[in-house]
């Protein structure tokens, strides 16, 4: 086996992506993709790169869990402390990109975020494990700490001050939703020569639909 990095290769032949084949509405043709996506049991299919940038524009990304989606937007669920939290305060755009890599297929979704309801972020916190929940107290995301130990020392003393009907979500913590403006489908096909379909949001009409050019 070759271990030239430039070499590293796969001709896609999955599948094929029309434009009188998606639906007009990208959020009905997203959830056509993920029930697929469901059905084919991939592994984490939920993840997603959740890309950010600073106030001066520098990029930074990293995968997040999706938790919902609807026609207002994709949902997920972090520290507001945390360096995305920081960067989508300071400007509140990001982009999600999603890749089954099984189905030869990947979305891109670009568009405004907002905080999601704190019911809402209450909601989904009573609905984790409770290990989960005691880890958004005891983690300060994206800080720097001193060690492991001092993590699990402070894990340890929650498990203990934090009882079952005070283990409330913590103010830090909550949702934010994507509200597209664009949307992308990929589909991978032989020589590179892959479909792309690209929704883009209109100010006060219905989305457009075109082809890009691989």
């Amino acid at each position: 086996m070759s271990t030239n990095i430039a070499d590293i290769r796969k001709e896609y032949k999955h599948s094929t992506l029309s434009e009188k084949d998606v639906h007009p509405d990208p959020f009905k043709q997203f959830d056509k993709w993920w029930q697929e996506a469901i059905h084919s049991n991939l592994q984490e299919v939920n993840a997603m790169t959740l890309a950010t940038a600073t106030a001066d524009g520098m990029p930074d990304g990293r995968i997040v869990l999706l938790k919902g989606f609807d026609e207002n937007g994709f949902t997920f669920f972090t520290n507001y402390n945390s360096a995305k939290g920081h960067q989508l305060l300071e400007n509140p755009r990001a982009c999600l990109v999603f890749f089954w890599a099984e189905l030869e297929r990947q979305v891109r979704v670009s568009g405004l975020v907002r905080l999601t309801a704190a019911a809402v972020s209450d909601a989904y916190f009573n609905s984790r494990p409770e290990g989960s929940r005691i880890g958004a107290w005891a983690s300060p995301q994206s800080q720097v700490i001193e060690s492991r130990e001092w993590l699990e020392k402070n894990e340890e003393k929650l498990k203990t001050d934090l009882k079952e009907d005070t283990l409330h979500r913590p103010p830090h913590w909550g949702g934010y939703v994507v509200k597209p403006t664009r949307m992308e489908f990929w589909q991978g096909r032989p020589s590179r020569l892959h479909d792309r379909i690209l929704y883009t949001l209109g100010v006060n009409g219905p989305w457009k639909i075109e082809r890009l050019a691989p």
